[in-house]
């Protein structure tokens, strides 16, 4: 994977140059000289924001797994009022 910087100008006049490279890696497009967005090709946003992971791949507990054992409720009957 390639790191690709260019300007916004140079963005303008080779869009097409900078899809290209969005196949190798991350476009980082610069205004006067600071990062100011990101191309990326649709496959590597997909798997950076997990749009095409399953209800089931989403809802599987991360290793190490958390250990949880809730304290035993204790329930004490009370008089009734009427």
């Amino acid at each position: 994977m390639s790191i690709t910087t260019i300007s916004s100008r140079d963005f303008n006049q080779d869009t097409s140059g900078a899809k290209k490279a969005a196949q190798n890696g991350p476009v980082y497009i610069t205004d006067r000289g600071r990062p100011a967005h990101v191309l990326l090709c649709m496959e590597e946003y997909q798997r950076l924001t997990g749009l095409n992971a399953s209800i089931v791949d989403l809802l599987v507990m991360p290793e190490p797994a958390v250990e949880f054992e809730p304290e035993r409720a204790v329930i004490t009957p009370r008089p009734v009022d009427f």
